[in-house]
């Protein structure tokens, strides 16, 4: 092995690509980066590949789907930006995985600060475990345990963090965070997960305007929500989409089998441009006619001469697709209403000045007082109501 490809150098060299990002902008979380090697929560993967700034598929369901990760090390600086962590803090993880996110936080907070982690999946906490202790953060404590219930003996908590993707934050999470503390979890919206920074108001809302855009695998148990991802037969796509039962996926297939058309938007986007700045206007601006999609290519195996992952627009009568890495391009089948409705909302975009997400404002309301929406989107969930808006202002970059 040579000098470069080092465990060490590996890591430093991960560590810089960050900085230099602007990914590691508070001092202990660099610090906490430097500190705790993430090789060692990832026992049998390459070298290059624990290193990389990707996330790691660690366990697969039945069917090949991801049910647990190493997250992407870029996003999780992003979550611990957002969380805030102190020397001293009591911290409650919900998703231990591989028990690397729990390691840094427990380096942040120090030994006078205490970290628990949740973990539904038995395999995985035994992972979690054994990592853990090789790494020499033993003294964080695993839980095996359905983690939406919170860890009631160790509340109450200055900050609650998810690794999973939530559907509503549940009831307990809320009792057991302290009324100054912070709540950080992937909070699913519309086909779009937004990783949310949420704080206790007044009023009892729950309310963020730190939110980041993200992927992140779906918390399991009672309280994961409803199905939401739908593969089209046995091709290799597949749709996410809220409201997937309203998608008619054989009329949606024998549409997709005519040839597409090849379309451009007015500008070509980068990936960045689209998960930060488009996307999550479509989000919250497509018409009601229409049907706001992500989709995956399941081994990046092309379908309906579709190639690359994206997100779509569904019509009643016709379809487009929109590769992250296609440069604007746009696959169009059968008629133009979608891709004229996809039109409509970038030439809107644009009009409000190319928002971005960092102007995304989240509140959770009790269900019972949600206020109406004078912009935005109202998402029902079953113990709260959430609005999500943007406030003018941003640019495109």
């Amino acid at each position: 092995m040579s000098d470069k490809a080092t465990p060490r150098a590996l890591h430093d060299a991960l560590v810089e690509t960050l900085k230099h990002r602007g990914d590691l902008v508070d001092p202990r979380v660099e610090a906490a980066f430097r500190a705790v090697p993430r090789h060692l929560f990832l026992p049998g993967v390459p070298l290059d590949v624990a290193y990389a700034d990707d996330a790691v598929p660690v366990k697969r369901d039945s069917d090949g789907s991801v049910i647990s990760s190493s997250s992407q090390p870029s996003m999780i600086a992003a979550m611990l930006a957002q969380l805030r962590l102190r020397p001293g803090d009591n911290v409650l993880e919900i998703g231990a995985g591989t028990g690397y996110m729990a390691a840094l936080m427990q380096y942040i907070v120090g030994d006078s600060g205490i970290v628990t982690t949740m973990e539904l999946d038995q395999q995985m906490v035994r992972l979690a475990s054994a990592n853990l202790h090789q790494a020499g953060f033993g003294r964080v404590n695993v839980v095996h345990a359905d983690g939406a219930m919170g860890y009631a003996p160790r509340a109450s908590y200055d900050r609650i963090i998810a690794t999973v993707g939530i559907w509503d934050v549940p009831p307990a999470w809320v009792q057991q965070l302290k009324p100054t503390g912070i709540l950080v979890a992937p909070l699913w919206i519309d086909s779009l997960q937004l990783c949310v920074a949420f704080r206790c108001q007044p009023d009892d809302t729950l309310f963020s305007d730190y939110n980041v855009p993200c992927g992140f695998v779906r918390l399991r148990g009672p309280a994961e929500g409803p199905q939401v991802q739908k593969r089209l037969g046995s091709t290799s796509l597949t749709l996410i989409c809220n409201a997937i039962d309203r998608i008619d996926s054989r009329a949606l297939q024998t549409l997709l089998e005519d040839d597409a058309a090849e379309e451009y938007l007015p500008r070509r986007l980068t990936a960045h441009q689209y998960w930060q700045g488009f996307m999550p206007y479509l989000m919250l601006n497509y018409a009601p006619d229409t049907h706001f999609a992500v989709y995956n290519l399941m081994d990046d195996v092309r379908a309906f001469g579709i190639e690359g992952n994206g997100f779509a627009l569904i019509a009643s009568a016709s379809a487009c697709f929109v590769p992250y890495q296609g440069q604007g391009k746009v696959y169009t089948f059968a008629g133009a209403d979608a891709y004229l409705a996809l039109q409509d909302s970038f030439a809107a975009w644009e009009a409000d000045g190319f928002v971005m997400a960092d102007r995304m404002r989240v509140q959770m309301h009790p269900t019972h007082e949600v206020p109406f929406a004078t912009r935005g989107r109202i998402y029902h969930r079953p113990h709260h109501d959430l609005r999500v808006w943007q406030e003018p202002g941003g640019s495109l970059s």
